[in-house]
C-alpha cells in the first residue's frame, strides 16, 4: 500500500522518456517522478540525478538555454554542490540509522 504520511513530490510529464542503451527503464509514453522523504532515496541521488547532471553538464547540454533565460553559469556549480550535500545528508542518516536501532534496543 501507499503510506499517506509520506513527504514528497510527484511529477507527471506527457513527454516520453529518452531511451538510453543499457538503462533499465522500460519504454513508456509518459514520465512520472516521485521523490519522497525517505533514506532509500539516496540511491536516486547518487545513481540517477548526480550522475546524469554530471554527464549533461560535462557536455554542456542545455546550458545555453538556461543562460539565455537569465541563469548564471555559476548557479550550475552551486546546484551540483547542493546535490552533493543532500546526498551526503542522506548517507549520514543511513549510517546513523543502524546505531539508533541498537540504542533503542538497549533502552528496553
Amino acid at each position: 500500500g501507499i503510506n499517506a504520511e509520506y513527504m514528497g513530490k510527484i511529477g507527471l510529464n506527457d513527454e516520453p522518456p529518452v531511451r538510453i542503451e543499457g538503462d533499465d527503464i522500460a519504454d513508456s509514453p509518459r514520465n512520472v517522478v516521485m521523490i519522497a522523504n525517505n533514506v532509500a532515496v539516496s540511491r536516486v541521488f547518487s545513481q540517477r540525478l548526480v550522475a546524469k547532471f554530471d554527464l549533461m553538464y560535462s557536455q554542456r547540454a542545455f546550458v545555453h538555454w538556461y543562460v539565455g533565460e537569465g541563469m548564471e553559469e555559476g548557479e550550475f556549480s552551486e546546484a551540483r554542490e547542493d546535490l552533493g550535500f543532500l546526498e551526503k545528508d542522506y548517507l549520514d542518516v543511513l549510517s546513523e540509522g543502524s546505531g539508533d536501532e541498537e540504542a533503542e534496543d538497549e533502552e528496553f
